[in-house]
């Protein structure tokens, strides 16, 4: 409990193991003492201001705050204040739930969920690698090629320097698109923090899409863009995106594969905006999936694949949620299947 100027009153045993005072310590003290820096220099202000006014700023209003220690170290706890009826002077009654194990527990879900999230994209790379590694091998075959060519060249009695030039500068292009590959795929497999930020949704398939041509040719398969012109940005993790669009065109290259049928080679990836949300597909004319299949689609761990973990919708599903959105299936027409799922602008 405080008084109407802001002294400790009433300082229970419980308050003592929360805040490392013992009683003695804190009576007749400014309650600010248990609180952060940030928020001690106003306290004494809104007791005054409720006092004039009234108006409350915490006072019968619950929330979360920043507590500080004896030894001042901060932790968070739910507050309620209320004012003691009747009192004169001013008497108010102050009570605090430690939330510290609460937001620990929060946050190692996170960081357990971020986790997996890594896992989940090192193991949709790792089915992909078959098609990253024909997407490396062609710029390097053509960088040996041209390399040989330049040494044919020069050993020549009088060799033509603008050959051996052009046959340099296509070395330092395929080296550039190998490069460029392995930057793509460094950038996927990072494992770092949700960085969020602003950008066009089209950007964000086409940073990926010499990923995705090459898993499309690795399965016979054929990749078409269908982007809407003129999408307003979209405040994403773009990684996370990207994740999700790998994950759910592998699945529809896998189907279109196992399908059997050379009349149904299409995986159709495409971007609209409806209302204010810009939605992402992915379309395949692959079988399409059985109703018992689609009905646990997104359990964890539920695989319909031989080697495959059964992580990769589960974990899509939740970045989809994660950034307010929700990831969706249904048949396409005339055969195959559709995932879905739609990010704000």
């Amino acid at each position: 409990m405080i008084d109407h100027c802001g002294a400790i009153t009433v300082f229970n045993r419980a308050a003592e193991r929360l805040f490392g005072y013992r009683v003695g310590e804190v009576l007749g003290r400014n309650v600010n003492i248990l609180m952060t820096d940030a928020d001690r220099p106003h306290h004494d202000d809104y007791i005054a201001r409720f006092a004039n006014t009234g108006e409350p700023h915490i006072i019968g209003i619950g929330r979360e705050v920043a507590a500080r220690r004896k030894d001042g170290s901060e932790f968070t706890v739910f507050l309620s204040v209320g004012e003691i009826p009747g009192s004169e002077p001013r008497r108010y009654v102050g009570y605090l739930h430690d939330l510290s194990a609460r937001i620990a527990a929060e946050d190692e879900a996170r960081k357990a969920l971020a986790r997996l999230n890594h896992v989940a994209r090192l193991a949709t790379m790792g089915e992909m690698a078959a098609g990253i590694s024909h997407e490396l091998n062609q710029p390097l075959a053509a960088i040996n090629t041209y390399a040989q060519a330049c040494s044919r060249l020069l050993n020549r009695p009088q060799p033509d320097i603008e050959e051996v030039s052009d046959a340099l500068g296509e070395i330092s292009a395929q080296a550039l698109r190998a490069g460029e590959v392995i930057r793509r795929l460094r950038s996927l497999v990072r494992n770092e923090d949700v960085q969020r930020e602003t950008v066009a949704p089209n950007a964000i398939i086409r940073d990926i899409q010499v990923l995705l041509v090459s898993d499309a040719s690795m399965h016979d398969a054929r990749l078409v863009l269908r982007l809407a012109a003129n999408l307003p940005p979209v405040r994403v993790d773009p990684i996370q995106i990207q994740q999700v669009i790998l994950n759910l065109t592998h699945n529809a290259f896998e189907a279109i594969r196992d399908s059997g049928d050379p009349r149904h080679r299409d995986v159709v990836l495409s971007t609209q905006l409806i209302g204010d949300q810009v939605q992402l597909a992915v379309c395949d004319s692959g079988p399409g999936l059985t109703e018992a299949t689609a009905q646990r689609l997104f359990e964890p761990f539920f695989t319909t694949k031989a080697t495959g973990t059964g992580l990769g919708l589960s974990i899509s599903r939740s970045i989809v949620q994660a950034h307010g959105g929700k990831l969706t299936y249904d048949r396409n027409s005339p055969r195959g299947a559709c995932f879905r799922f739609s990010v704000a602008t």
